[in-house]
């Protein structure tokens, strides 16, 4: 039977990893693949993560399975961070560990679905795995326009969407430094947000993967923060996998409100058998670690500080590109406003084909680009390199 299955298409990310690797010119430069790079092109493992896993080492003392709901330390120690004030909103707020910021959302979408949502409405472009786990479950995705062409959020394809919707309907939102646009809703969208959300029985679903490194800590969270404080049902799907540089480890939270508290309690049973029937138990090492971190002041510190450093040199790539202004027909501008390590470029197929042949620039073929992996030193090249292509499709 397995024979009657299709060839699915590869992963584009991962064979755009191959082609930039087989590449054999030196000033090569890499946007494509979504990992935090230092101006050195690294991926650095944080130093309160070593010095935590190095604690963890030490004086761990089993292995043994920790239930599908995780590591409820490494759960309550993030929520603080996460939620603020009274993090439980009263005994209505819990959570689970989840594989990653993916397992978050793809469980939030499973107990959604369990619940009786069918449709889930969702700004697009938004991350393409959105799409694809709404499609492995069986949910209507309904797209509406995320951004405008000046590199705002519109608000208003939002608010049309939400007059459409109801009961069985949820909104995915993106809490913070959208992937792959960078185009976040201001604080001001956000109050209206919360305050349409309120007025309607649509189910937020927030995917907040990018804390602290847009704005703040504080500053990424107040769209979720409104709209669980607007709503008496939210599901945040949350991932430490970049805040705290942990990829590979896979480490995340899906953080339930309900109601009340005897509403939560059922509301996670089934999450927890959702996760059993899933992944079983998530893993625990990189959970931990962030654990470790967050119960001792001084590695807590020292994390806030290395994620700052990280979000300081995103936002001086970014203004640096706004200097840059025009490259060509291409306007740098809205990439300056924007939060966090992505953003979209108006390029076509043609253009981004040209800049990985005659320029050795790699980047998604939506126009996608990780801010990340551009440096002080590779910027001229790359805003040269757009103008030229832009001018040859002007041409």
């Amino acid at each position: 039977m397995l024979d009657r299955l299709d060839q699915q298409p590869p992963d584009a990310l991962l064979a755009l990893i191959k082609l930039h690797d087989a590449d054999p010119r030196a000033d090569k430069i890499d946007l494509g693949v979504g990992v935090y790079r230092t101006g050195q092109g690294e991926t650095p493992v944080f130093g309160a993560i070593k010095a935590a896993e190095a604690k963890l080492v030490a004086e761990q003392d089993s292995k043994a399975y920790l239930g599908p709901e995780g590591d409820m330390g490494f759960v309550h120690a993030l929520m603080p961070y996460v939620f603020a004030g009274e993090p439980t909103r009263g005994g209505r707020i819990e959570g689970m560990q989840t594989p990653g910021g993916t397992g978050a959302v793809r469980l939030a979408a499973a107990l959604a679905k369990r619940a009786g949502v069918t449709r889930v409405l969702m700004g697009t472009p938004s991350w393409p795995n959105h799409a694809q786990i709404l499609a492995d479950l069986g949910m209507e995705l309904v797209p509406f326009a995320h951004a405008t062409p000046d590199g705002s959020a519109n608000l208003p394809a939002l608010e049309a969407a939400l007059a459409g919707a109801g009961e069985g309907d949820a909104l995915l939102l993106h809490g913070c430094c959208h992937n792959p646009t960078g185009i976040d809703y201001t604080p001001a969208q956000w109050d209206q947000i919360a305050a349409l959300l309120g007025r309607s029985a649509v189910l937020p679903i927030v995917d907040l993967a990018y804390q602290g490194l847009g704005a703040g800590m504080d500053e990424d969270a107040y769209g979720a923060r409104k709209v669980i404080d607007a709503v008496p049902e939210a599901l945040i799907a949350y991932s430490c996998d970049k805040n705290f540089g942990l990829y590979r480890d896979r480490v995340g939270a899906l953080y339930i409100q309900t109601a009340d508290g005897d509403a939560l309690q059922r509301v996670l049973s089934n999450g927890h058998a959702l996760a059993r029937a899933a992944w079983s138990m998530p893993p625990d090492h990189g959970a931990a670690a962030v654990r470790l971190v967050l119960e001792d002041a001084q590695l807590t510190a020292q994390w806030l500080d290395e994620l700052g450093q990280m979000r300081t040199r995103i936002a001086q790539v970014r203004a640096a590109l706004g200097e840059a202004g025009m490259a060509g027909a291409i306007d740098l501008m809205p990439v300056a406003r924007g939060h966090g390590m992505f953003a979209t470029l108006p390029l076509s197929k043609e253009q981004i084909q040209a800049l990985r042949t005659d320029h050795g620039i790699y980047m998604a073929g939506s126009g996608r680009i990780n801010i990340a992996g551009l440096t002080m030193g590779n910027l001229p090249k790359f805003v040269e390199a757009l103008a030229a292509v832009s001018a040859e499709a002007l041409v």
